[in-house]
């Protein structure tokens, strides 16, 4: 479009040295959160804007989601909070308790468009990306034990050691027949032992003197 007068419209020209990225505003490309977790971009700009307004929008940023107007005051809009460092000419957004629905295309925008020369405002294009949270490993992949490998063996009982000391008759038949030879050693041969020593005995006893007896007396 051109005036009347046939010259250039010059405030087109304008408005596209205002596109988003210029020098006047820079931060980061892109930034990335985890489920749950948070994110903050920090924002720069120059000393003419220090006391204009900042905000931060989701394109097509139809509106904006959180906006400051004073110097290192926290403004928050649910999860979403801004502060204006202008001793640094910084400002900094922070998102707090992420969901994947919070992935996407954001502007960190200055409200210049009251400003002389100025027909839009001034952002800067930032991605979010939103990675799931980590989660525990599945219990199959989990190192698993073996059983009995780190058991502690009771200690032993005085049962228990009884038990090993003392054979079981029902177990060792030999060993009964033994025990029964020997009670009948016992009860037959030592009364035979016994008879033989007294017959010995008998034998040997000493003998007294003979008495002669006068027959004619």
């Amino acid at each position: 479009m051109t005036p009347g007068n046939g010259r250039p419209w010059l405030p087109v020209a304008l408005l596209l040295l205002q596109v988003p990225g210029c020098s006047s505003l820079s931060g980061p490309n892109s930034t990335m959160g985890t489920v749950g977790g948070s994110l903050s971009v920090q924002c720069r700009y120059k000393e003419k804007f220090r006391e204009t307004a900042k905000y931060w929008c989701k394109t097509p940023c139809l509106r904006d989601i959180v906006v400051t107007k004073e110097a290192d005051r926290e403004v928050r809009t649910g999860r979403v909070s801004i502060r204006d460092h202008r001793a640094d000419l910084t400002f900094t957004v922070t998102l707090e308790n992420l969901t994947e629905d919070d992935a996407g295309t954001y502007r960190c925008g200055m409200d210049t468009s009251g400003l002389p020369g100025y027909m839009i405002d001034l952002t800067f294009r930032v991605v979010v990306s939103v990675s799931p949270a980590r989660t525990a490993a599945p219990s199959s992949l989990r190192p698993t034990s073996i059983p009995g490998l780190h058991t502690t063996l009771p200690a032993p009982t005085w049962s228990t050691v009884t038990l090993q000391e003392t054979p079981n008759p029902s177990q060792h038949p030999g060993s009964l027949l033994s025990n029964i030879y020997f009670l009948l050693l016992v009860f037959l041969e030592v009364p035979v032992l016994l008879s033989m020593l007294s017959a010995v005995l008998w034998v040997n006893r000493p003998q007294g003197p003979w008495v002669e007896v006068d027959s004619a007396g």
